[in-house]
């Protein structure tokens, strides 16, 4: 056992890794990680900033983008302290207290990502499968209430699995594999008896974010059956055009954490370098290319974007 994991056995604080291998490369690595970041503040301040200034953007399915982007900014705000504290070396062990917090937040957040992503779905499914009774049942006041359902969704399931961290017993090194702090990865440091956190992060995973995959995948399906059934090809490329930039978020969101799962599961053997690297893309991917998604596939915010820095609209 190395003297850092000796010193570290018996205490209260982790040991954050940055990128292993590339310790001395940490300042230039710096440099892009603090790019990804100021561009994920500033897309989505700038997506929020649009929404809110203009009044044509005061539409339901915007109020829910509007959603997106504010989870997405706090997902950067949840990190960015560690990540770019252990690069550029002032920050290189977590007390306990704050890791589980901010694994609560990150796990939180990303639960409620996903349940956004099923809002906007259920958005596009009754406007394009019943148009007719839009505007009755995507009120404000049941946008309210869906935000409001979200939140309680993604904050109050989480606190029993992410409490139980505090009472563990970490016998092992206390060095995490990221340079934030995830539950399986206390989990893996922990000598006391796991079975409640493990069986309930895994209903957790099942019961939102496998839930939320299954019920998008239905209403696609369905609104793919209403589309094809339009007459005019033109009517059923404005209809679904209206859907793209939703599957890109959707699939932005999915595919890191499926990933991250599989290397997780089935990668054990694969370099530790691998799984930062995942980490850091379920991590940051989906808030850096939301903004970017949207601002290129909605006309709307496009055009609004462009006018914001004095573009010529085309």
């Amino acid at each position: 056992m190395s003297a850092l994991s000796h010193s570290h056995l018996n205490s209260s604080t982790f040991v954050l890794t940055g990128v292993p291998g590339l310790e001395v490369y940490s300042l230039w690595l710096s440099i892009p990680f603090s790019s990804i970041y100021a561009m994920v503040f500033l897309g989505n301040f700038m997506i929020l900033h649009v929404i809110r200034t203009e009044p044509s953007l005061h539409q339901p399915m915007f109020y829910f983008l509007a959603m997106l982007s504010l989870t997405d900014l706090c997902i950067g705000l949840s990190t960015v302290y560690t990540v770019l504290g252990v690069l550029y070396g002032f920050m290189q062990d977590i007390s306990l207290d704050f890791c589980i917090a901010q694994s609560y937040f990150i796990h939180g957040l990303s639960f409620m990502e996903s349940s956004v992503l099923l809002a906007m779905a259920f958005d596009r499914y009754i406007a394009i499968c019943n148009p007719l009774r839009y505007s009755s049942i995507i009120t404000n006041d049941n946008i309210m209430k869906i935000g409001v359902g979200i939140s309680c969704r993604s904050s109050l399931l989480i606190p029993p699995v992410i409490i139980r961290l505090k009472f563990l017993n970490y016998c092992r090194p206390h060095i995490l594999s990221h340079s934030f702090c995830l539950h399986q990865d206390l989990l893996r440091l922990a000598c006391s008896d796991i079975p409640f956190n493990s069986i309930y992060a895994l209903v957790l995973v099942i019961m939102n974010l496998l839930l939320d995959a299954v019920l998008i995948i239905i209403s696609y399906i369905m609104i793919l059956h209403t589309v094809l059934a339009i007459a005019s090809r033109e009517e059923r490329m404005k209809s679904l055009q209206t859907c793209v930039s939703h599957i890109c978020a959707v699939l932005v969101f999915y595919i890191p954490i499926i990933g991250l799962t599989m290397f997780h599961r089935f990668g054990k053997h694969l370099s530790p370098l691998v799984h930062v690297l995942m980490g850091n893309i379920y991590i940051l991917f989906p808030p850096l290319m939301n903004p970017i998604i949207y601002s290129i596939k909605t006309h709307q915010i496009r055009r609004r974007v462009q006018r914001l820095f004095s573009l010529k609209a085309v």
